[in-house]
């Protein structure tokens, strides 16, 4: 497999967990988003990825994007270790948890929104997040255990971290939302978050490595 990455990229960062998980080997190839004015914008990736965005996966002679797709993929060629509960009532709450942050929350503080948002950019960025995660906060005082949902990691958990670094990165007040706080640190602890992290990617900064 072949994944198109960059290494800030929340997207590409809950892909390179599920793969980590999934202990699948994978050569990364570095889309710089925004050296050369966006490298997701050439021509070359735009033939691979029409939405010129990351992440992208060539596998198995197929490229998918979007990364909901691809981990989903994943689990179904891969089931093991499962990254959607067996019980039909704790998937659903997975997806639902998925869905708010990759629907609901990342979109609005993308990179390409903020472009347009000029010097309110912080501000904006900061309140698509908080409304989030007020809401985010209330649904895992019924769904989570350990992790987000019971006491497995799940597709959710590879959603929430990455936008937690996301909410550190706009300096986002963590101290309301105490329950996606410790799930976070719970997660940061496993390998499969620690080696996907963005301070230890080919393409990190010397700056920002680990």
């Amino acid at each position: 497999p072949i994944l198109y990455s960059y290494f800030r990229s929340s997207c590409s960062w809950r892909v390179r967990i599920a793969l980590a998980m999934k202990g699948i080997s994978y050569d990364l190839v570095p889309v710089n988003l925004i050296k050369d004015g966006g490298q997701q914008f050439s021509a070359e990736f735009k033939a691979l990825n029409p939405m010129q965005q990351v992440p992208a996966l060539k596998i198995d002679g197929i490229t998918l994007s979007q990364s909901l797709a691809i981990i989903n993929y994943l689990e179904e060629t891969h089931p093991n270790p499962r990254l959607l509960p067996q019980d039909p009532k704790k998937r659903a709450q997975v997806r639902m948890i998925a869905d708010h942050i990759v629907s609901g929350i990342q979109p609005l503080q993308n990179l390409s929104v903020l472009k347009q948002m000029g010097e309110k950019k912080m501000e904006w960025a900061q309140n698509c997040i908080t409304s989030g995660f007020q809401a985010l906060e209330q649904i895992l005082q019924h769904t989570a255990g350990r992790y987000c949902v019971g006491d497995e990691v799940s597709m959710a958990d590879l959603c929430l971290v990455p936008q937690v670094a996301n909410a550190e990165r706009y300096k986002v007040d963590m101290g309301p939302y105490p329950i996606i706080a410790r799930i976070n640190k719970a997660l940061l602890e496993l390998e499969a978050f620690k080696i996907s992290h963005p301070s230890r990617q080919p393409d990190t900064p010397a700056e920002l490595q680990a």
